[in-house]
């Protein structure tokens, strides 16, 4: 568990993915623009008009390497993996559970607390880096809303009560997202959460990253033989990875909005790569998806202690921990699910 595995990413327009040996090479306007030895590799991802060899797709199933392709500006479009590892039977546990509304409410709820805890950590932590701007009175009132939040779910058994819970704090916590922005107010500037599309430029990276972590947490699951479209706390949906995105909620606060958060306050992005559609929607330019997509490889080689296993770890190897730590929960080796919580 301690190897850090990579993900890449293809961005080029028109590139071609193709297997030599035990390599992928990238290759563009008939020309190799880079090699990557497959055993290095967790996944790929593609975006826009790029395309693999069924020779790579085959190489890379065999070896359990998902290929996910996305449009160019980071819609998902589909997942190619190879057989799904791991015992049948713990799958089957995954199905029971999450048929059964208590069962599925107790891992749905060790999720949500560790969102909220998360969320309201990035607010505290903002109160004590950024104590004399404005808004810190506003972030210090939903950090205390958000607290209240996590004692309401000790008394919410149901499935619905703790989404209600959840979907309320995350309003709380999107309604004072604008005041953790310090730097280049007038080009990122947040008055709500919009997707499909994103309308300004924070949702347009918020959207992105949370696309890419969303690939991430899927793979970790496929790797110890879960189904990322079976959740708890999120409904089965054609086409929606639930257990995927019960994942992310644990890693939303702590990995996507710090990121988006520090390429903006840092000054990293500019305002003006991003291109507006005729219909409102909000992208980014090839030039800031790369830097995206470098600086939450970056973050991901960040080193970290594991509140649950107390051992040092990589921030990228964090949702594997937690999926073995899910499938250990569903083997009947844990007696609850121990959800990211970051200290």
């Amino acid at each position: 568990m301690k190897k850090h595995y990579n993900t890449l990413y293809v961005t080029t327009q028109g590139a071609y993915l193709a297997a030599e040996g035990e390599t992928v090479v990238v290759r563009h306007e008939g020309k190799d623009r880079g090699r990557f030895p497959l055993h290095m590799l967790e996944s790929i991802v593609c975006f826009g008009q790029v395309s693999c060899s069924p020779f790579l797709v085959g190489r890379c199933a065999e070896r359990g390497i998902g290929i996910s392709f996305l449009s160019e500006r980071g819609r998902f479009l589909a997942r190619v993996q190879g057989p799904v590892s791991g015992n049948v039977l713990l799958r089957r546990t995954q199905y029971r559970l999450a048929d059964d509304p208590q069962a599925a409410a107790r891992v749905a709820r060790s999720v949500v607390l560790a969102k909220l805890a998360n969320s309201r950590t990035v607010l505290m932590r903002a109160v004590r880096d950024h104590g004399g701007t404005p808004g810190v009175q506003r972030l210090r009132e939903a950090a205390a809303a958000l607290a209240r939040a996590v004692d309401r779910l000790d008394g919410a058994p149901e499935l619905d009560a703790i989404r209600g819970v959840e979907g309320e704090a995350a309003r709380t916590y999107f309604q004072v997202f604008d005041d953790l922005i310090v730097a280049q107010k007038d080009g990122f500037r947040f008055s709500g959460r919009t997707r499909r599309p994103p309308r300004d430029n924070v949702n347009a990276l918020l959207s992105f990253v949370y696309t890419i972590l969303t690939h991430d947490t899927a793979s970790a699951l496929e790797g110890v033989g879960l189904d990322p479209q079976v959740g708890f706390l999120h409904r089965d949906r054609p086409g929606r990875p639930g257990l995927a995105l019960d994942l992310v909620e644990e890693f939303r606060a702590f990995m996507a909005d710090r990121l988006v958060l520090s390429l903006v306050n840092r000054r990293q992005l500019s305002p003006s790569r991003f291109i507006e559609g005729e219909t409102g929607g909000v992208w980014m330019d090839d030039d800031t998806r790369r830097a995206v997509l470098v600086a939450y490889q970056e973050r991901k080689q960040e080193e970290i202690r594991h509140p649950f296993l107390e051992e040092t770890t990589t921030v990228g190897m964090l949702w594997h921990l937690q999926a073995l730590l899910l499938a250990r929960y569903l083997r009947g080796d844990l007696d609850a699910y121990p959800a990211f919580v970051w200290r």
